[in-house]
């Protein structure tokens, strides 16, 4: 017998539901009135404007990438293809300690804020103006941000080759302050990277106790994802720990040859460290990253495809390698030539991947860099490679387990109230997918390959993808922090 008849606008009728809480799917209808889901359960009679049979098909909540560097293409590429085109709804910005609001470069970006975008579109005085920017974007997918610790060094230092000083904390504590005010959800670390590295503990602490009183996250991209990788994770357990701030460990990886076969040890340190701290991680479901192109990561042991090089744009999608023999110098000397540029780097084990990729507090972040001429797969493909390769195909997860990742985890984590679940009263972002035919396509010949398998894609309530293409409307919001405005 039919339900209570509800007037409203979608209904969803016949579906398989994966909710986002980690529980064995369920069919049942799924009716949205407006931005939010009213209405989960069988056979529902509902007056609605229009009705999806997704019979056969996976309804699920709208994907969350946790780690993207998206911060100034959400305004300037406001459609977002890569991201919506696979399921995601949500993307989280401002990781690696690299956030583009507040920063003004008067020639050439500095590495590695070259990530982000061009000089013309780092262009926000305020994290406020950002905010605003986001807003009047109205980008296809909603947008929680980050507040970048490399950002406020550039701001509020003279010198980025020493600790901070009592005084420059204090003025990078102001304007983090102000930017957890205005919705940030949090603050992102990145001693990798030469903005940041001479920070100290006590730097960062300072930062992570604001982020904790205002009750946001710290993710830390650590000092060393190589051989010096446990003092590495130590020092970001130190962080977050004087404040009790969750950590999130981004793109946690065991990298180099040397390093292969670590990710039972480093894991292990994690769940010790859980016992008494909040800590989480995501990952990427490759064996190659991808950043900056860095002479010190040319080691000639693990394989570096050239994505892009400002002085050599004609080598992009050719292995280091295969330069460095043309040129007659080491890998090292050929890196050197080719920057500023980016690189894949093919650096991680496949089975410490997969031991990452399945942990219980692992997410899913794609880490992918828009604006690379030819990006890393990772980019298009990372939320259907999950959902196809590893959980349909190789069964390293259940299905159920890898919605959770991207849904209901990353929701609670970032602390995105409303989001990642489908349940009566929360926000109608919504993927709809085949599970016997959702792959990634992108590869790193051809990285720009939406994927398949993706039907239906809702954010706010509104249809943004259907069909393999975007639809006419755009309903993404700026996220902030909790309940803040």
């Amino acid at each position: 017998m039919p339900s209570q008849i509800l007037p409203t606008d979608i209904l969803l009728k016949g579906g398989l539901v994966i909710d986002g809480g980690g529980g064995p799917a369920f069919a049942a209808d799924v009716v949205i009135r407006g931005d939010t889901i009213v209405a989960v359960g069988p056979s529902i009679a509902a007056k609605v404007d229009r009705v999806f049979d997704v019979s056969g098909l996976i309804v699920a909540p709208g994907f969350i990438d946790v780690h993207t560097h998206d911060d100034l293409v959400c305004i300037t590429q406001p459609d977002v293809i890569p991201k919506i085109s696979q399921g995601v709804t949500t993307v989280v910005v401002g990781n690696c300690g690299i956030s583009a609001p507040l920063l003004r470069f008067d020639d050439a970006v500095a590495e590695p804020f070259n990530l982000l975008g061009a000089r013309e579109d780092f262009a926000y005085e305020t994290f406020g103006d950002y905010r605003r920017a986001i807003e009047a974007a109205a980008p296809r997918v909603n947008v929680a941000a980050l507040v970048g610790h490399s950002a406020l060094r550039v701001l509020c230092l003279d010198d980025l080759e020493r600790p901070a000083t009592p005084d420059e904390r204090q003025r990078m504590n102001v304007l983090l302050q102000d930017a957890l005010d205005h919705g940030a959800v949090g603050l992102s670390s990145g001693v990798f990277y030469t903005p940041a590295w001479a920070a100290d503990v006590e730097e960062l602490q300072a930062l992570a106790h604001t982020v904790a009183k205002a009750g946001g996250v710290y993710t830390a991209h650590i000092r060393d994802e190589r051989e010096g990788i446990i003092e590495a994770l130590q020092e970001a357990f130190a962080v977050a720990e004087a404040g009790r701030a969750p950590l999130v460990l981004s793109h946690h990886k065991c990298a180099g040859v040397r390093n292969w076969g670590r990710a039972a040890e480093t894991l292990g340190l994690i769940d010790e460290t859980r016992r008494h701290q909040p800590v989480y991680l995501d990952c990427y479901p490759y064996t190659a990253g991808s950043t900056i192109i860095r002479p010190d990561l040319a080691d000639g042991e693990v394989e570096i495809l050239i994505n892009w090089s400002e002085p050599h744009p004609e080598v992009a999608g050719r292995t280091l390698k295969s330069i460095a023999s043309e040129w007659d110098l080491t890998e090292a000397e050929t890196a050197e030539r080719l920057m500023p540029g980016g690189a894949s780097y093919f650096q991680m084990a496949e089975e410490d991947m997969r031991a990452i990729l399945s942990h219980g507090c692992c997410m899913v972040g794609s880490d992918g860099l828009p604006h690379d001429s030819l990006p890393h797969p990772r980019l298009w493909g990372a939320f259907p490679r999950v959902l196809g390769h590893y959980a349909r195909d190789l069964k390293l997860i259940s299905l159920e387990a890898a919605v959770r990742k991207m849904t209901g985890l990353a929701a609670e984590t970032f602390r995105l109230e409303g989001r990642g679940r489908i349940a009566p009263g929360m926000k109608a972002d919504i993927t709809v997918f085949d599970a016997d035919t959702i792959i990634d396509r992108a590869t790193y010949e051809a990285p720009t390959q939406a994927a398949q398998g993706i039907a239906h894609v809702f954010v706010n309530g509104a249809l943004a993808w259907t069909d393999g293409g975007p639809t006419p409307r755009r309903t993404g919001r700026f996220l902030g922090r909790g309940g803040a405005p």
